[in-house]
């Protein structure tokens, strides 16, 4: 196996454990019934998203040093465009993601009853929806790899 496979071969890993971990983080936290479920499947959550910081990480790194060892790809605009799309996801992580999850984690710690605060399933709701279109952007990420359209 020559390096550039090897390569790909570590970039097509990463994308399955950074990106597979990311799609079911919605759903571990919505099924929880009380706090401390809730709690737990945050617990679990975070968890996952430690997959999703080095996969994603090693994701980024193996496709632009794929870009490197192929020059012609900066000129692939499927390439440039996943490119770009990613940076735009993983800006989404500090400058959307984490505003929005502060507060939750807040209402998280602070509230000492079993119940679920309604004002969590308000906050939880805007975090989701981003989360939601992050998603999408990983998955037209993933379309433009495979497609290579243009």
């Amino acid at each position: 196996m020559g390096l550039y496979k090897f390569v790909l071969l570590v970039h097509v890993l990463s994308a399955i454990l950074g990106l597979g971990p990311g799609f079911i983080m919605i759903y571990v936290v919505t099924r929880a019934t009380n706090m401390t479920e809730l709690r737990h499947a945050y617990l679990i959550r975070n968890r996952l998203h430690i997959f999703v910081m080095v996969g994603g990480s090693l994701l980024l790194v193996s496709g632009v040093l794929m870009g490197f060892m192929r020059p012609y790809l900066w000129q692939m605009k499927w390439y440039v465009l996943s490119l770009v799309l990613f940076l735009v996801a993983l800006a989404f992580g500090p400058l959307v993601l984490s505003p929005r999850s502060k507060p939750i984690k807040a209402l998280i710690n602070d509230h000492h009853r079993e119940d679920i605060p309604v004002e969590y399933y308000l906050l939880s709701k805007k975090l989701f929806l981003y989360e939601r279109i992050e998603n999408l952007i990983f998955i037209a990420i993933i379309i433009l790899m495979v497609l290579k359209p243009f």
